[in-house]
């Protein structure tokens, strides 16, 4: 998938709400989707040409420790546009 970088984080669960709204407030910058809620495991969808300015908001969350940033998975990318759970 071309249109959008992913970047994959975990952080509690009760930081979902907070991560999406700072995300939400840098209008265009990238979408938060919630891949799996019990295991707190969100994905971050930057677009190309804001990827910049989305690592530099998951960096100020890594600093605050509000995320902690994943490896992508292996293999073919997955449908991160999918139906969230």
């Amino acid at each position: 998938m071309r249109d959008v970088v992913p970047i994959l984080l975990r952080l509690r669960r009760r930081e979902i709400a907070y991560v999406k709204f700072v995300f939400e407030s840098y209008e265009g910058v990238a979408t938060v989707r919630t891949l799996d809620p019990r295991e707190a495991r969100i994905v971050v969808l930057a677009a190309p040409d804001f990827v910049a300015d989305a690592r530099a908001v998951v960096a100020a969350l890594c600093a605050e420790g509000v995320v902690e940033e994943l490896p992508l998975p292996a293999g073919p990318p997955p449908d991160w546009l999918g139906r969230e759970p």
